[in-house]
């Protein structure tokens, strides 16, 4: 922990925003809030440990690293907690959605769906097989996880998450699904069934929100597209540019609607400000499905024309009233949040570093990186809510407190490593023997095929 002298560096810094003893405290109930999820003390407090070590500077977030940053004497507590350690996950999950939507909360929030890759080498960890993942940018080994986000003008953070499983290669092999340890019960999804059974479940938790968002993938699942509309949700869906709609002229592609909109069809909105300032587009949009009543399908098709490039998206859209051409572009341009938080649980608190093969460890390292983020989220909507305009003493503007920078503070300002300089040297001489052993069974294995 930190000296009283660090306290009272720290308070005189109070007045920017930057307060650890109140972040401290913020830590403390968020991690309360999960206590129950875990029905001993030894998993609860490995459980924190864990979380400590994700919101570290620790160079890996695997279980070794966050051990060694814990101070404990090997990995084998860390590693229990994701394999057989008796403790909730679904629990887990539930209080970081309440959690992130009591401090995000707004009528008007956004359930946003997507998928991201995990790169992974062998053919044993649950669900992985070659596969195209955005995280690569092509073909390649990984796990896919589905990820549903809360997104509103308060912030956004991580509130669910689902594992792919891969028809063939997978959910067709049940000797292998029962290595990986995924549940007999475990059917085939797809990835839009998977994102719904995720928005349901939000939905159903009573989380504040009017609108659905996603990429192609999902808006062109005319079955995911019923489901929200079943469930009265406004949806503004990306579609690929050769979608047909129904239109009083017939069906048409929407890039061939598009081409012969005039030029007074076109308006400029915003999609809201970016890291890089203003995102404006050119927008148009047209009425379909005219012959359908209200409930019964989408109704308008949104085209999104970039200024600069030209390049066009298009999205069926849904509302569950009334709305302006302004209001479809604005939570269209609600999507990139996700990537967002991709990136933060992936930089930030170690979404991607797992070492784990199994379904257990995959679903319980996944919920505790997002526990990770949650505590960021609540940190930094504090800290805006609490100086909306921060400067230094000397008057000069100074930018909001970000994820990045509030868990460097963190770091500096609270969280001290649990060892001493010959802990860190026995920790170094435990990994190379470990590396040791492994390439010794691995050379061993090959020569005996």
């Amino acid at each position: 922990m930190w000296s009283q002298n660090d306290q009272g560096v720290a308070a005189g810094h109070s007045v920017e925003g930057v307060d650890p003893q109140r972040w401290e405290k913020t830590v403390d109930r968020v991690m309360a809030r999960v206590a129950d999820a875990f029905t001993r003390a030894e998993p609860r407090r490995t459980a924190r440990d864990y979380v400590a070590g994700l919101l570290s500077a620790t160079e890996r977030k695997n279980c070794w690293w966050l051990a060694e940053h814990a101070g404990h004497a090997g990995p084998d507590a860390m590693q229990r907690l994701l394999r057989t350690a008796r403790w909730d996950a679904a629990e887990v999950r539930d209080e970081v959605r309440a959690v992130v939507v009591e401090r995000l909360a707004h009528p008007d929030g956004v359930l946003i769906c997507d998928e991201t890759g995990f790169l992974k080498k062998g053919v044993h960890s649950a669900g992985v097989q070659r596969q195209y993942t955005g995280t690569a940018g092509r073909v390649e080994n990984a796990q896919v996880g589905v990820f549903l986000s809360y997104a509103s003008r308060h912030g956004r953070a991580l509130i669910d998450r689902r594992l792919y499983l891969p028809a063939k290669t997978w959910c067709a092999d049940r000797d292998r699904c029962t290595a990986a340890g995924i549940p007999e019960d475990t059917a085939f999804a797809t990835k839009p069934a998977l994102a719904a059974q995720m928005v349901y479940a939000a939905l159903d938790a009573q989380v504040p929100a009017t609108w659905v968002t996603a990429d192609e993938v999902y808006g062109v699942n005319t079955a995911f597209r019923a489901g929200l509309r079943a469930r009265a949700m406004g949806y503004v869906l990306a579609v690929a540019c050769d979608q047909h709609v129904s239109t009083g002229a017939g069906r048409v592609r929407v890039d061939v609607l598009a081409a012969a909109l005039p030029r007074q069809a076109w308006q400029r909105h915003s999609a809201g400000d970016g890291s890089k300032g203003p995102r404006d587009y050119d927008c148009a949009w047209v009425g379909i499905n005219p012959d359908q009543p209200w409930p019964a399908d989408d109704r308008w098709l949104l085209i999104r024309r970039h200024r600069r490039t030209g390049e066009l998206a298009f999205y069926l859209c849904r509302a569950p009233t009334l709305v302006g051409l302004g209001r479809l572009v604005r939570v269209a341009g609600t999507r990139w949040a996700v990537e967002e938080s991709f990136q933060a649980g992936k930089s930030q608190v170690g979404l991607d570093h797992y070492q784990v093969r199994s379904w257990t460890g995959w679903h319980r390292h996944t919920v505790l990186a997002m526990l990770a983020l949650a505590v960021l989220t609540v940190l930094v909507a504090d800290a805006r809510d609490a100086t909306p305009s921060p400067r230094d003493r000397e008057g000069r503007e100074l930018l909001e407190l970000t994820t990045n920078e509030i868990r460097h503070l963190l770091n500096v300002l609270i969280t001290r490593p649990a060892r001493r300089l010959i802990d860190y040297l026995s920790w170094s001489t435990w990994r190379r023997a470990h590396q040791a052993r492994a390439r010794r069974l691995h050379y061993r294995r090959r020569c005996a095929g």
